[in-house]
């Protein structure tokens, strides 16, 4: 990289404020009181992102009269949920290519009730009057390099051949950038209906509330210390406080979960994103992107995309940082390095935007597993459920997860319950420094990968066949 253009990109980011956009918003809702002394209820939700919040509207729109608790350790919304870049896909499988890889007998299903699922979604936005900016604009996948553009091709044959390619456009070089602009795009997949684009903070205050107006007991700044059989229930011991459940449900993902057993199964990933000012009449006319479709590229280091209510661009990804050791740190929230090499990326793709600023720029851990989508689980003879590693594709696959988790507690055996995606668990993570290694080796034969063609080593050879792939 030239020094000169290094100064033109990094110029772009002298004013960016190190915080999530989405969560920079005057209309932020005050926390709810912290949890004091003693409570009791049916249902105890540990946890106030998008996992713990659809489980507790769930279980009161399943049961108006059951009693349910939710406990988040700072404010609802605080982490992946409220910066995320408001992807709501119907996948359920982080991706098509994942869950035919790795459930193939039963994708058909996966993909009905993926849909179903943010059908659900858009239903919950209206009955609530949730007002996260939701746009049902679907995704498309550009692929940025010709070897890239003929394995878009190849797989939507393949998609077609297996009767999975309904609401899914291949576009050619010219109809991408009919679409969006760039002279970086080869061609694309426009998937049309199974993508919604939408604000993640707005969504998640418009859960909280709704919550509360359904009488769930929401309390905030209360981190879940312990969890311990109590009786026939459970109890679950806070700073200043306890709660005595019946059922529990975990909510937690990146954060330790209360059942030990369950925590080699995730590790965190840092990812990061940048935030233009919002684009002039004369610059979105530039760009195009008439349809606000969500994009992403094809890569093993892949970017992600999108525009806001108010004409930003969000432009995530590439880099994915794993921590030694898997520390969860607030200092690896921000890294300028990324946010430098971020925003070369962004104008290599849109030239046309030369001058535009960036006013936030920020990061964050997300869970990933070695499966990269799911798993579910129960422990303590059925009194607790949990769901983990949703790997960045959690908006609307966990309010998918909060249904499992609430048929789990219930025993019942549902079209969720029998998915062998539901009944099986991922391999765990080894230990350090096994699990540093492997995951450092991963990244570099992916980032070599791209820049040869896509042509993948021994190495990624010996993980694809052990069910391991991984991209960014």
């Amino acid at each position: 990289m030239a020094p000169s253009a290094m100064s033109r990109w990094t110029t772009s980011l002298s004013e960016a404020q190190p915080v999530p956009y989405w969560l920079d918003d005057p209309g932020r809702p005050h926390p709810q009181p912290a949890l004091t002394g003693a409570e009791t209820c049916d249902l105890l939700v540990v946890g106030g992102g998008y996992s713990g919040l659809w489980t507790a509207l769930n279980a009161k729109e399943r049961d108006p009269q059951r009693d349910v608790v939710l406990l988040e350790g700072r404010e609802v919304g605080w982490a992946a949920s409220g910066r995320n870049g408001g992807f709501c896909a119907a996948s359920l499988t982080h991706g098509l290519p994942n869950g035919l890889t790795r459930w193939p007998d039963e994708i058909v299903k996966l993909q009905e009730l993926g849909a179903r699922n943010l059908d659900e979604i858009e239903k919950a936005v209206a009955r609530h009057d949730l007002d996260c900016e939701f746009e049902r604009t679907g995704e498309i996948d550009v692929a940025t390099e010709t070897y890239q553009a003929w394995e878009l091709r190849d797989w939507y044959e393949e998609l077609r051949e297996k009767g999975l390619a309904d609401g899914i456009d291949f576009l050619d070089a010219d109809a991408v950038r009919e679409q969006v602009a760039s002279p970086t795009f080869e061609a694309g997949l426009w998937d049309r209906r199974g993508v919604a684009m939408l604000n993640p903070a707005r969504l998640v205050w418009g859960l909280k509330r709704a919550c509360l107006r359904l009488g769930v007991r929401v309390y905030e700044n209360t981190p879940a210390l312990e969890l311990k059989s109590y009786g026939a229930g459970m109890a679950v011991r806070t700073p200043y406080g306890t709660v005595r459940a019946r059922k529990v449900a975990l909510g937690t993902n990146i954060f330790p979960n209360l059942v030990k057993r369950v925590r080699a199964y995730t590790v965190p990933v840092y990812d990061y994103a940048l935030m233009t000012e919002p684009l002039s009449e004369e610059q979105l006319a530039a760009v195009g992107w008439k349809n606000r479709q969500g994009l992403g590229d094809s890569a093993n280091q892949f970017h992600y995309f999108r525009l806001s209510a108010d004409n930003r661009i969000l432009w995530g990804g590439y880099d994915a940082v794993y921590p030694y050791g898997g520390r969860v740190r607030a200092e690896y929230d921000d890294r300028p390095e990324t946010y430098a090499k971020l925003a070369g990326h962004f104008f290599t793709c849109f030239p046309q935007l030369e001058g535009v600023r960036f006013t936030h720029a920020w990061g964050g851990a997300i869970d990933t597993c070695s499966r990269f989508s799911a798993f579910y689980g129960t422990a303590h003879q059925g009194k607790v459920a949990y769901a983990a590693g949703y790997t960045g594709l959690g908006v609307g696959a966990t309010r998918f997860g909060a249904d499992v988790m609430l048929d789990l507690l219930a025993g019942e055996r549902t079209e969720r319950t029998s998915l062998a995606m539901v009944r099986k668990k991922p391999l765990p993570f080894p230990p350090e420094p096994f699990a540093w290694t492997g995951i450092a080796l991963t990244k570099w034969s992916l980032a070599r990968a791209d820049a040869h063609g896509g042509r993948r080593n021994l190495w990624l050879r010996t993980m694809d066949k052990f069910g391991l792939g991984f991209d960014s």
